[in-house]
C-alpha cells in the first residue's frame, strides 16, 4: 500500500488560492486585490533602478555562485543589522545577532524553531486578525497559538482588550507584534500605545517577536523602526523578522533576516549556534544572489539613497490610491464615510466588505479580494481605480437594498 494513500487533501491557501482563481479568469477587466505584492502604475511588479544597478555591478564583478555561509553573507548581515536597529545602538552590539533568512517567512520560522528550543512549553499569541500564515507557521513549529484582541468593528485598535489579555499572560509567553503596516487591517498602534505594550511585556517577562515585513511603507525607514527602537532601548530580549520582498520588490529572491537581541553578551554565541544549526538542517545556507543585491545596495551610499527615493515613490503612490478610492466611494455612496481607508497604513486595507460582498465583486466584476475583506491598495492604479470604486459602490448599494427588503 502506498504510504500516501491516507494523506488528507488540505484546502488551498486563502491568499494564493485567490491568485490562482484570478489567473484562470479570462475577463479582460479583472483585478486582483488579494495579491500581497506591490504593483506599479502599469500593474506589474517593478524592477527598482537601485536593484538593476546593483545587479549590473554584480555582473561586472564576475563573482562565482558559491555557497553562502550558513548564517548568510557577512556584509549583508552587518548592513541589515544596522538597518533594523539603526546606526546608534549603545550596549546592543554585544547582545544582537542578525542572520540572513529565506524571506520574512523564513525568518519567522527560524525564530519559531529557536523559541521552540528555548521555550518549549510557551504559547504564541498573535493579533486578531493577523496574517494568515502566522498561525500556520507557529503551529507547524509545535506551538499552541492563541490570539489577543486587536481590531474593532469601528476600524480602531482594541487597545484595552489587547492590554487586558497581555496583562494576564505568564512569563515566557511569546507575543507576535506587527512593527508597522499591520497585515491585514492597515491599522497601527500609536507611539504611546507601543510604550505601554513594551512596559507591560517587560514587567511580565513576555517575549516580543516583531514582524517587520513592511518597514518603509508607512512613514519611511527610520520612522517605521520606532517600535523596534523602543524595545532595543528597553534592554529586554526580543526577536525581529525582516523582509526585503516588498521594500525592494525582491519577492522571488527570498531575501530576509532574523535579528535576535539576547539578554546578555554571554548568550549571543550559544543562540547564534542554535540558529545556525536550525538553518543547516532546514536549507543548509541562504540564497546568494538576493543577499548580494541587498548588500551591494546598502554598501554603496548612492544606491542606498536611490533606494530611499524609490521606496518613497512607492509609499506615496499607495497613499494616492488610498485617497482616490476613499474619495470615489464617498462620492458614490453619500452618507457613508470611507476616510478610514486613508488613515490606514501600508499596502493593505481592511475594507469592511463582507464575504457576501467579496463574492459579488468576484462573480459580477472579476475583482478578487480575500473573504475577510482585506484588499491590497497597492494593486490599484489609475487605469482600474474608477472600475473598482464603481463596482464596490454597486455591490454595497445592492446589499443595502436587499437588507431593506429583508
Amino acid at each position: 500500500m502506498s504510504p500516501f494513500a491516507h494523506v488528507e487533501l488540505l484546502p488551498r491557501d486563502p491568499v494564493l488560492g485567490i491568485t490562482e482563481a484570478f489567473v484562470a479568469d479570462t475577463t479582460p477587466t479583472k483585478v486582483n486585490l488579494g495579491v500581497g505584492v506591490y504593483l506599479g502604475e502599469d500593474g506589474r511588479v517593478p524592477l527598482l533602478d537601485c536593484v538593476r544597478q546593483a545587479e549590473e555591478e554584480l555582473l561586472r564583478r564576475k563573482a562565482p555562485h558559491g555557497y553562502s555561509p550558513i548564517d548568510g553573507i557577512a556584509a549583508y548581515n552587518s548592513a541589515v543589522g544596522s538597518l533594523i536597529f539603526g546606526s546608534e545602538r549603545p550596549n546592543l552590539d554585544e547582545r544582537m545577532l542578525t542572520v540572513q533568512a529565506l524571506g520574512g517567512t523564513g525568518a519567522l520560522r527560524l525564530g519559531a524553531d529557536l523559541l521552540r528550543i528555548t521555550n518549549p512549553s510557551a504559547r504564541v499569541f498573535i493579533s486578531d486578525p493577523s496574517w494568515e500564515n502566522h498561525r500556520a507557521l507557529f503551529s507547524a513549529a509545535g506551538f499552541t497559538v492563541e490570539a489577543y484582541p486587536y481590531y474593532k468593528a469601528d476600524g480602531t485598535v482594541d487597545f484595552a482588550g489587547l492590554m487586558q489579555t497581555l496583562g494576564t499572560l505568564p512569563a515566557g509567553e511569546i507575543v507576535v507584534l506587527h512593527a508597522c503596516c499591520h497585515n491585514p487591517t492597515g491599522v497601527d498602534l500609536d507611539p504611546g500605545q507601543w510604550g505601554e505594550i513594551q512596559e507591560l511585556m517587560a514587567k511580565r517577562g513576555l517575549i516580543p517577536f516583531l514582524d517587520a515585513a513592511y518597514i518603509g511603507f508607512a512613514d519611511g525607514l527610520d520612522a517605521d523602526r520606532r517600535a523596534i527602537d523602543l524595545f532595543a532601548r528597553s534592554g529586554m530580549p526580543f526577536l525581529v523578522s525582516f523582509s526585503f520582498s516588498k521594500s525592494l520588490s525582491l519577492y522571488g529572491e527570498r531575501v530576509g533576516a532574523l535579528a535576535v537581541v539576547t539578554g546578555s553578551a554571554a548568550e549571543r554565541a550559544p543562540v547564534l549556534s542554535q540558529v545556525k544549526r536550525i538553518a543547516r538542517t532546514t536549507y543548509s545556507s541562504p540564497a546568494t544572489h538576493g543577499g548580494a543585491i541587498v548588500a551591494t545596495i546598502l554598501g554603496e551610499p548612492g544606491l542606498t539613497a536611490l533606494w530611499h527615493d524609490e521606496l518613497a515613490l512607492m509609499r506615496d503612490r499607495i497613499k494616492t490610491m488610498r485617497e482616490g478610492l476613499a474619495t470615489r466611494l464617498n462620492t458614490q455612496l453619500p452618507g457613508r464615510d470611507f476616510n478610514f481607508i486613508v488613515y490606514q497604513r501600508g499596502m493593505f486595507s481592511y475594507s469592511g466588505l463582507s464575504k457576501t460582498a467579496v463574492e459579488a465583486l468576484r462573480q459580477q466584476f472579476s475583482i478578487y479580494a480575500l473573504d475577510s475583506g482585506r484588499i491590497c491598495v497597492a494593486a490599484l492604479n489609475k487605469a482600474n481605480l474608477d472600475y473598482v470604486a464603481e463596482a464596490i459602490a454597486k455591490v454595497l448599494r445592492e446589499s443595502d437594498s436587499q437588507s431593506l427588503v429583508a
